[in-house]
């Protein structure tokens, strides 16, 4: 087998591998926090965090098969491990820049959600004082 084909078996395996256990920690770690974004509704927050998944998937899959072809041919042993290297780097970059994306987004939301529990006050008033005048 030709060791350019070697090598993109090794990067489809291990970047295909990598996504699926960072999509899952996501997935399993996030639902809490959507939960938190989403006032505790916890099926909104499943669906949220399905579709989350989904398009994570789709994101970091599809950028894993458009950075397989290579130009250059790989020639020996020491070529399969650079361009291995090269290519799950970029890849482990996107994966951490994809999850800080996510974070941001949810972050936002969240607080968001926070300033507006803020705004309403948590008992409604009771009377009115009239101000002191002035000594």
């Amino acid at each position: 087998m030709d060791r350019t084909v070697i090598a993109y078996v090794i990067y489809l395996v291990v970047s295909i591998g990598l996504t699926v256990w960072v999509a899952r920690t996501l997935s399993r770690n996030g639902r809490v926090f959507l939960a938190d974004v989403l006032h505790g509704n916890e099926k909104l927050a499943d669906a949220v965090n399905h579709l989350l998944v989904v398009g994570f998937y789709l994101v970091n899959l599809g950028f894993v098969a458009l950075y397989l072809s290579d130009d250059d041919t790989v020639t020996d042993t020491r070529g399969v491990f650079e361009a291995l290297s090269a290519k799950l780097g970029v890849v482990l970059l996107v994966l951490g820049v994809m999850h800080l994306a996510n974070v941001y987004v949810l972050n936002k939301i969240r607080r968001r959600g926070v300033m507006e529990r803020e705004q309403n006050p948590p008992v409604p008033p009771q009377a009115w004082t009239t101000p002191a005048a002035q000594a």
